[in-house]
């Protein structure tokens, strides 16, 4: 058994993102094409003697304690496989925090696959599925990558065949973060005003049929709040980007290049924001990247 192993947690672009109301359990249904980009952590797990699960990061800002999806997503698997081997976590940052990009999400993700790995144990899909979901909406994603539809709470999920490669600017301003929570709250009060959306059928051919079209219920109610996210996704459709959107709820936004020439160009005039020029990943690349194939 191998004692320890880095692997990749990719970040996520929306291609298209609709709100559809808030649940009874208090969550928000939605409808998601989730695509996994290049972006990415890296995440160093060890068995070690010491029992239990540490963690340890360059980003000094977050946590490390048992309020952290890795410590969770360790500690939720040491639970199922009853296991008492020590795991030692050391996370390299470099996905914006609270950017709409899915990092936390992705650390959570790579940690169930990481520890799978080491401990050479397997799961039911089903079993695995249950854990993520429990985890965070979107960590069950993260188990596919690539390409996928989500519904109910972004948490069902439903992997689409891949689009061909594009180029991505990722532009994440240095001064403006977004609360996940305080998005859901503001798209809330706006709901009822809104246009009833497509039905399901509607959405997917919508998002199926033209897969660099882009569209995001989040970016009426965070543009008004947040002015200069609305001017970075102009300037990048100015710059050439066929298509740009805001990255989940913000405050990351993402522009869709012909080349990656072309999006190093536009990247340069974001001089003040941090700026990532990287590319779609299918799930083939995706899960060679990690060393891993979802099994059912």
């Amino acid at each position: 058994m191998a004692n320890s192993l880095r692997l990749p947690a990719f970040a996520k672009i929306n291609l298209c993102l609709q709100i559809l109301g808030r649940r009874p359990d208090g969550y928000h249904e939605l409808r998601t094409i989730f695509q996994t980009i290049s972006l990415h952590d890296t995440l160093k797990l060890s068995l070690v003697s010491a029992s239990g699960t540490t963690l340890e990061s360059d980003d000094d800002t977050l946590p490390t304690g048992e309020e952290n999806l890795v410590v969770r997503a360790i500690d939720s698997l040491r639970r199922e496989l009853k296991f008492t081997a020590g795991v030692h976590a050391r996370l390299e940052k470099r996905i914006p925090v609270a950017r709409g990009l899915g990092g936390g999400s992705s650390d959570a993700a790579a940690a169930l696959i990481g520890v799978l790995r080491l401990t050479k144990k397997k799961l039911p899909l089903e079993q695995l599925l249950e854990i993520a979901a429990g985890l965070g909406a979107d960590v069950p994603f993260f188990l596919f990558g690539g390409r996928a539809l989500a519904v109910n709470r972004g948490d069902e999920i439903y992997p689409l065949d891949d689009i061909e490669k594009q180029a991505i600017v990722v532009v994440s301003p240095r001064q403006i973060g977004v609360s996940t929570k305080e998005a859901y709250q503001w798209i809330s009060a706006e709901l009822t005003n809104r246009p009833k959306p497509h039905n399901i059928w509607g959405f997917c051919a919508l998002c199926w049929s033209r897969p660099v079209e882009v569209s995001n219920d989040f970016e009426r109610s965070v543009f008004r709040r947040h002015p200069r996210l609305e001017e970075i996704r102009d300037g990048l459709l100015k710059r050439g980007a066929a298509e740009a959107a805001l990255a989940g709820s913000g405050s990351a936004v993402f522009g869709i290049y012909r080349n990656p020439a072309q999006a190093r160009r536009a990247a340069r005039k974001f001089p003040e924001d941090s700026v990532f020029v990287v590319e779609t990943l299918s799930r083939e690349k995706y899960g060679r990247a990690l060393g891993w194939r979802v099994a059912g």
